[in-house]
Formats: C-alpha cells, structure tokens, sequence
C-alpha cells in the first residue's frame, strides 16, 4: 500500500530566492514550499504526497477562499498536485504534528503511516466510459498491484544501488490505465483494472484487448501467469498518444506459482509470443550511476524523466520505470515533473 501521509524527518530547510514569505523544507527526495519560520530542519512533520486527496478537516486552508470545498468519493477537501511557487518546485504538504496529532490515536515514531486516521486518501482520475464494467469481484490476491514506489521516497536506497554493480532495464511509463490479464490455476482468464476482477460485458475496452488477442486461448499453456500493462489510446487519459485505436502495452508478467515476475528478457519473449505489443524499452544493463543521469541522484533520475514520449513525439512522457535485471521485483518510478507541471495525472 502507497504510504500518502507519513511522519517523517525533515532533512533540510532552503530559502527561496527573492521569496521572504516562504522557503523550501526538502524530505527525502521531496521538495516542499512552507511558511518561512513555520518548520526546523531534524525536527518531525507529517508529509503528505501529491494526489493525496485530503479532507477540509485536516487543512482548510487548501481551499481559497470564496471558493465553494469540493469533494471526492464523498470527502470534502482538496488535491495535492505538483505546483511551482517562486520558481520552486513544491510537491505535497507538509503538516506539523501539532495539532494535527491529536486526530491519531496512535503512539507516534519516525515511518508511521497515517493516512487512514486521517482520513487520506489516493486521488484518481474518473474511469473513461469506455472502461466502466460490472465487478466480478475484488482484484485477484494472489497477484501484486501495478504500483512502483517513487523515487523521491527512495532516497536511501537509491544511494545504495549507485554504489552497487546492480543493473537495471529502463522503460517508458506510459499514461493510460492499468490492466491485468490473470490465468488461474484452474484455467479461468480474470481481465482486471486496477482494482477490480471485471466480469466480461460487451464494450469493456479491458475483455476487448483480451479477445482481440484470443488470450482465453493463447494464455491456457501459461497458467498462473499475470500479465500486466497499460491500455492506452481513445477515452483515456485525454488521450494523448493520439492513438487511433485503444492499445496494451506489456510492462510486467508476474508468476503466481513461483512468486516471482519475470526478467525482461523473458518478458519481451513472452510478448512476442503472444503477439502482444510491449512498453517501450528505453535502455537495458544501465547502472543507476551512469552518465545519463547527469547530476546524479534523484535529481537526475528525474531529469531524464523528462523526456518526449516514443509512442508520441509531440507529447511529454509521463516518466520511466527502472527495474533491477537481477532482481525484476526491486523497481520503482520517476515520473517527470515537466509532465506533473503541464497538468498529467
């Protein structure tokens, strides 16, 4: 589960240039614009990440005044989106724990999630028409959801695979909705998005990509196989591939009897295999040091995020996905800010 408000350790406080009003407290690999004074440098803070839908509650004053709350899956609040202040780059919201600690009935500690006590949620785009459908049930739980950790929440960890012989795949995220084509140990094709296990109806674009590949077949030799991509094109997202038809794009293929996804190479195969079109892969065998990423870090894991889309290029990319050769279960995700800045979700 996705970590949207955690108590957290503020590396650092930044004066923004030009700015007397406000400066820039930096968490992790986040940026955040505060009030100036309002926040010290080692001391602790409740971080909340961008699309967190947070409620009126626990900070009103997201929403300007004059203007009516709104609201989300009944929630009345506001969406963190990431935002420039001052030429600063500022994403999330920092809260102090103070008085906001009195609404968690919990022993507080450095890495606490406390996103359900107050009531934080994930922000998601409303589902295109064309993927609505009837529920068959909740999405199968002998597979992992489609969510890579960001690197800005992998600081520590990123540091560590600079300085290891690890290498890593590097592909194109693309901006569309997550699809799962399961078959069960029984040889039943579940077709899920996101959440849920959708029951076949006609015009669902997710049973309509699983039939045009005749995978109820092709997928029989390849029980407790999960494949995993993004369905791109009309209705979705805007678009903006400019597709003209929907597409799957294979980006991960997970094995339910082993517990294991498989590695890129065997990933492309299968692929092909299947006559399924795969994610665009941007660079194999990199090191997370390398002189792609310029300055190096985070900093520059994002840089090179920021890039013009294969798919389309007239369109910013939404980012990159990195996954570990040795280990396809270690990956994680820099999406670009130039993307963020220009209104993606």
């Amino acid at each position: 589960m996705r970590k949207l408000a955690t108590i957290c350790r503020i590396d650092e406080i930044r004066p923004i240039p030009d700015a007397d009003k406000i400066e820039c407290a930096v968490v992790g690999g986040w940026s955040v614009v505060v009030k100036s004074g309002e926040f010290k440098a080692n001391e602790l803070a409740i971080y909340c990440e961008i699309d967190s839908w947070i409620p009126n509650d626990v900070a009103p004053f997201l929403t300007k005044p004059g203007h009516p709350v709104k609201e989300y899956e009944g929630i009345p609040g506001a969406r963190l989106r990431t935002v420039k202040l001052r030429g600063q780059l500022s994403q999330g919201l920092l809260l102090p724990l103070e008085p906001i600690c009195s609404m968690i009935e919990s022993f507080l500690f450095e890495g606490l999630d406390v996103s359900v006590p107050l009531g934080i949620v994930k922000y998601e785009p409303p589902l295109a028409a064309c993927l609505g459908g009837m529920a068959k049930g909740n999405f199968p739980t002998a597979v992992p959801k489609t969510d890579q950790e960001r690197c800005q929440n992998l600081k520590r960890e990123i540091e560590k695979w600079s300085a290891s012989d690890l290498r890593w795949e590097i592909t194109e995220k693309l901006d569309g909705s997550s699809c799962t084509l399961y078959m069960d140990l029984e040889s039943q094709l579940h077709v899920c998005s996101r959440n849920l296990d959708l029951t076949e109806t006609e015009g669902n674009s997710f049973w309509d990509i699983a039939n045009k590949y005749d995978l109820k077949t092709k997928m029989l030799n390849f029980t407790g196989l999960a494949i995993q991509g993004e369905l791109v094109g009309p209705g979705i997202q805007g678009n903006r591939y400019n597709l003209s038809q929907h597409e799957f794009f294979v980006f991960d293929v997970y094995n339910t009897l082993t517990g294991k996804y498989l590695t890129g190479i065997e990933r492309v195969a299968l692929a092909n295999l299947l006559g399924l079109k795969h994610c665009p892969v941007l660079f194999t065998s990199v090191y997370i040091c390398s002189e792609l990423f310029g300055v190096g870090g985070i900093d520059g894991l994002l840089k090179f995020a920021e890039a013009k889309s294969v798919l389309n290029a007239k369109t910013e990319r939404e980012g990159v996905v990195f996954k570990c050769e040795s280990d396809p279960g270690i990956s994680f995700k820099a999406i670009s800010n130039l993307f963020l800045l220009k209104g993606g979700d």
